[in-house]
């Protein structure tokens, strides 16, 4: 019997399929994700609560933080930071960060970390209260706490971990679980390549080699000379096929054309995170919906297009449009934009987009 020719479409299902899994406990989502972008930005809620509502079942904001110490997860620099599974993160470490620092910052973090040893877990605050390590200059010209970049840097090298969140300000304790070595850096970085591949996939292939460069200049810096041959062996085990002038990648195991992919989009309407893995993508976004969607947040009011923190809105397999949430007097209020310029007339999508609003209600905790 022939194969199913692959399209656009096709990988288009695929790619939502795959990654809109159906909802499960938080442990076995943030599993089969691999790792979920975190966001201090709460519009109506934080990145990684907005990714976290689909995927998990009766998930209301805040679940992360509150059963992070419980779950055996990290928060970490991965391609950018987030939440990973504690095996994963070991894969990056000991991570030697790009920027070396001199005796007396060498000498400070010492310090720290006996501080940090001694107390067990420790509020930034405590760490500025006892060392009055002052002020300092931050990477976009401001001012910052000197002990806050201390204990952030000390985390990034893999002295401290995050013990948990108080208000959503990082505690501190010292990271023991982490190796002192690491046995094969091209088999760790390969795995690590595999763990992107299989949140974003299918990738086109400059989407590919975007991710390795992020992985390579904030996860793993220390094996930036190993880009080439890690994106070599990556292109030559990945399943991939060339359409419409792009080439596509995916996990080894799966098949775009694979008969539960395949199924009818559903009239559920999902509203996503900037950074959920169905639209992080720019490029693949274009490819898939015809349209630019960009992140706005830090773009000066009158220049935004669709609005401080749009949420794509998924309807029947395509990102119609987009909608700006936030809650006033305790009620959400929803304004919503489409690529065509209006929404969709049938019922069908009324009583969706109803549904998927109510849900956010739950989500943020309003109907209580």
């Amino acid at each position: 019997m022939p194969s199913t020719p692959i399209t656009l479409d096709t990988l288009r299902r695929y790619a939502i399929s795959r990654s809109l899994f159906a909802p499960t406990t938080l442990p076995k989502a943030i599993e089969k994700l691999g790792f979920v972008q975190a966001d201090p930005i709460r519009a109506p809620a934080r990145a990684q609560d907005l990714t976290l509502r689909h995927r998990v079942k009766d998930y209301a904001a805040g679940d992360l933080e509150q059963r992070y110490a419980k779950l055996g997860i990290e928060e970490d620099f991965f391609m950018n930071y987030g939440f990973l599974p504690r095996s994963t993160q070991a894969l990056m470490h000991p991570r030697v960060a790009r920027m070396v620092w001199p005796k007396a910052k060498l000498a400070q973090a010492e310090a720290v970390l006996d501080f940090v040893r001694e107390r067990g877990v420790v509020h930034p605050k405590e760490v500025d209260a006892h060392f009055a390590h002052g002020r300092v200059r931050n990477w976009f010209g401001g001012s910052s706490n000197a002990s806050t970049q201390l204990l952030d840097g000390m985390h990034y090298r893999g002295m401290l971990r995050v013990a948990g969140r108080a208000s959503g300000t990082r505690l501190y304790c010292v990271a023991e679980h982490l190796p002192q070595e690491c046995a094969d850096p091209g088999q760790a970085l390969d795995a690590l390549l595999d763990v992107i591949v299989h949140k974003y996939a299918p990738l086109p292939e400059r989407s590919l080699r975007d991710l390795v460069s992020l992985l390579l200049r904030g996860g793993v810096p220390q094996w930036n000379s190993l880009r080439s041959d890690a994106l070599a062996r990556a292109k030559e085990r990945l399943p991939s096929m060339e359409l419409e002038g792009n080439r596509w990648y995916w996990p080894e195991g799966e098949s775009p054309a694979a008969k539960r992919y395949s199924i009818e989009p559903t009239d559920t309407v999902h509203l996503l995170a900037p950074f959920d893995p169905v639209v992080w993508d720019r490029r693949r976004f274009e490819l898939f919906w015809g349209w630019a969607y960009r992140f706005e947040a830090y773009t000066p009011a009158p220049k935004r297009i669709r609005g401080y923190y749009a949420l794509p809105l998924l309807w029947r397999g395509q990102v119609i449009g987009w909608g700006n949430l936030s809650v006033n007097d305790g009620k959400l209020q929803a304004e919503l934009g489409y690529v065509t310029g209006q929404a969709p007339k049938d019922k069908a999508y009324r009583q969706a987009l109803a549904q998927e609003l109510a849900s956010m209600e739950s989500f943020l905790l309003l109907n209580q």
